[in-house]
Parts: C-alpha cells; structure tokens; sequence
C-alpha cells in the first residue's frame, strides 16, 4: 500500500482569502491532497488539512509556511487564540504504512527548507522534539509572537533551526510529529470566559484532569458565549463523551449547561463510534464487525 501522512497546518487568519490562496499552495502540490480547511473568525485562527505521501507532504508543508509568511501580519493580527507564529504549528502525523519514526525524520527535514526558504525560524515538537521541555507546544508558545523575540535569547529556547533572530511578521513555528489529534470545542451557556477558564484548568490534565487533554477558555464574540476550546491529543485513552461529561458536571457548579460541541477539520470515525456507542448504550457492539465502513475496507 501507499504510504499516507496527514499534516494538519494551523495559520494565524481567518480571513477567507488568505486561507484559499495558503490552501492552493497545497492544491497544486504533486503527491499532495486537501482535505479541509475549517477557520474561526473568533480565534483568528484556520486548519488546514492535507494527506500525502512523504515527499508531497513535505513539499505542499514547505509551499504553504512560505505563503503564509507573506500573506499573514502577526504585528497587526488580534484573535482568541494563542500563536507564535503566521503558520503557528505543522504536525505530520503517520496515517498508513508509516511510522512515526518516518514522520519525525520528515518534520526534520520540512524544518530546515522551511527556514532556509520561507526564514521563519523553527522549533521541533511532540515526538521531534530535540529537548524535553518542547515536547509540549503550550511551552514552547509560552510568551506569544509579542514576547517571542526576547523569549528565543535564553539559551533554553534558541530555534531548532534559525538561530536567535525571528522572522518580523510570521514569527516562528513548531514542526513535529505526532499521533491524531482531536481540536474538540465545547460551549456554555454563559458568556462570562472566567467560568469557561476555570472549567479549563480543571479538565486539562496539567491541572489534574484527563489523561491527554489540553485547555484553554475562551470567549465567542460574535456569539457571545464562553467556550472551552480543547486540543485530545488520544482519543483512545480520552474518549470525546468523558471530556463532555466532565465539563457537563463542572459547569453545573457554575448554573451553566452544554449548549453544544465543535470538531475543528478532520476527526478520526472510531473516536466519533465510542461516543456514539456509550450515549446510546449499545450492548455486545463490535465497531469492526458491525460498522459498514470498517467491513468495506
């Protein structure tokens, strides 16, 4: 079979005519298939997702930082959502007769030609990561695009590849590998962000909640309403229905409910089946043998 890797890009826009001309760098990228391209005006904030093999992976991830590193002004950019750079983090994640390995060497590989062609400095991440203390994004992140330039002058957090100088309107960017991710968002029927904050530190495993789950709270504008937006970094250890359940039974200390959920791109079909499995209590279900999509393949 052909080797398959998804890198999920995320910019900093949201503006439609960014995302599509970023997008197209992809489009017409050999060996190289979009999937998605899902924006938040809230977060100022866009995923792109794409699928190919190892040399269009590389390639259309190497096309797309250089557009955005043209097209995106983070002196002049304001969002919901934290980032660091114009194209904030490019993960290759193994999908199909691949491995990890293969990825990380990848996210290698991507990292030097996007510096030497784009010249946004790049640090490694997750698996890539060539430090303990930058396995984990939010750390690197840590400081934001404004506090970035002072940040990368400790001797702790000079750029894998780049040096000690950031780029003046992209920033930098995190490049690694990792396994599936899940950006899995959930509203509440408040508009005060202080609640969605504080249900954020509980549910984060950093402060002592779910095992693989990451959180911040923060506030739909043009809604109104406070959200915790959620990055499951494993879905099989976490599963969707138990971080509902669980921002469900915080929020009522509050007087708030759920109103609704958002997956951000693309998600995994065995993550959306648990839950679908647990809120519908199927008895004896074998996903493999009784969903028509497994039996297909």
């Amino acid at each position: 079979m052909a080797k398959i890797i998804e890198c999920v890009p995320n910019i900093s826009s949201a503006d439609e005519a960014v995302v599509q001309a970023v997008a197209n760098e992809v489009r017409a990228t050999p060996g190289a298939t979009l999937l998605d391209t899902s924006s938040d005006e809230n977060h100022n904030r866009s995923v792109i997702t794409f699928v190919g093999d190892p040399a269009g992976a590389e390639e259309a991830a190497v096309r797309l930082a250089k557009a955005a590193a043209k097209l995106i002004d983070l002196t002049k950019h304001k969002g919901g959502h934290p980032r660091m750079g114009a194209v904030d983090v490019i993960p290759f994640i193994p999908i199909r007769d691949t491995t990890m390995a293969e990825c990380v060497a990848l996210s290698k590989r991507a990292g030097r030609r996007i510096y030497a062609e784009a010249g946004i400095p790049v640090f490694l991440y997750e698996a890539s990561a060539s430090a303990q203390n930058r396995v984990n994004l939010a750390s690197i992140r840590k400081g934001q695009f404004e506090g970035m330039a002072e940040k990368v002058q400790l001797p702790e957090w000079e750029p894998d590849f780049g040096g000690r100088k950031i780029h003046p309107t992209a920033g930098v960017v995190a490049v690694g590998a990792r396994a599936p991710l899940i950006a899995f968002n959930i509203n509440l029927s408040t508009s005060d962000v202080t609640i969605a904050d504080r249900i954020a530190r509980i549910v984060r495993y950093s402060g002592g909640g779910l095992s693989c789950v990451k959180a911040i709270g923060v506030l739909l504008k043009d809604r109104n309403v406070a959200q915790v937006s959620i990055n499951m970094t494993n879905y099989c250890e976490t599963p969707l229905y138990r971080v509902v359940e669980f921002v469900r039974f915080e929020a009522a200390r509050y007087g708030v409910h759920v109103t609704g959920t958002e997956i951000v791109g693309l998600v995994p079909m065995r993550a959306l089946i648990d839950s679908a499995e647990y809120y519908l209590g199927i008895e004896n279900f074998e996903a493999e043998k009784q969903v028509l999509e497994y039996r297909l393949d």
